[in-house]
């Protein structure tokens, strides 16, 4: 069944700072669909609103989970965890004291998972080795790169029906950013996964976006419906390539 999400006229912010205003945008079932903008435009906000850690103060977020609608706004970020939408928060956030492996069952606590916690053990070493080579070893004494790949780890291990990927290229070298990209798309294909993913990397983002949208001062200023309109499109030659 599809797994999506449709955010309707978003308007979100802290406090008296208003930051999101009138945010509409979809990700449809085994869609990858990127959110483009520069630091500070509100591509996190949007995913701490979806997620519940940011209540909108207007607007809907409904996610289709297996066939059944769900109005995200209202609802705490543990119920929305236990739907299956998973987010791997900008910067990692992880345990930095646990293990490898600490970190990676702390991630499959939701109901749901609790039951497969042992199979997705083992295919989130499965899909990152390194990580099971490091099982025991500290997280915060990881490099950037490996740091990542258990961030997105540990979102499997909820057995995540749709997966929020907020700005998984920050901190890293160019070419983990590369592989980091190409994990999350071979994620998406073996897991069927519905990704939204926020990232101002456009290049990299482009090249496993299958549509996007641009947020520039919390407002959405252009929807690309497929990746080609991404990739020629006169916002993002201006904002992305100095054109």
């Amino acid at each position: 069944m599809a797994n999506s999400i449709t955010v309707a006229g978003i308007n979100a912010g802290y406090g008296q700072v208003h930051v999101l205003e009138d945010v509409s945008l979809t990700a449809g079932g085994g869609e990858t669909v990127v959110l483009l903008g520069t630091n500070g435009n509100g591509k996190s906000t949007l995913m701490k609103s979806i997620m519940g850690i940011v209540q909108p103060s207007a607007g809907s977020i409904i996610a289709e989970i297996d066939g059944e609608k769900h109005n995200l706004v209202g609802m705490a970020t543990e119920a929305i965890v236990d739907l299956g939408i998973a987010l791997v928060p900008e910067g990692r956030r992880l345990f930095p004291r646990l293990t490898v492996e600490e970190n990676l069952l702390l991630g499959g606590f939701r109901p749901k998972a609790r039951a497969e916690i042992g199979n997705n053990l083992e295919f989130s070493y499965e899909c990152f080795p390194r990580l099971a080579e490091r099982k025991s070893q500290l997280a915060g004494s990881m490099s950037g790169g490996e740091q990542q790949m258990l961030a997105l780890a540990r979102a499997l291990m909820l057995s995540p029906r749709i997966l929020l990927i907020d700005e998984p290229s920050v901190g890293l070298a160019p070419v983990l950013v590369s592989r980091t990209i190409d994990k999350i798309k071979e994620l998406k294909d073996r897991y069927s996964l519905t990704v939204l993913m926020a990232e101002q990397n456009f290049a990299q983002a482009s090249r496993i976006a299958d549509r996007g949208y641009v947020i520039v001062h919390g407002k959405i200023a252009f929807e690309g419906k497929s990746a080609h309109e991404l990739n020629n499109n006169d916002l993002i030659r201006k904002l992305y390539m100095g054109l």
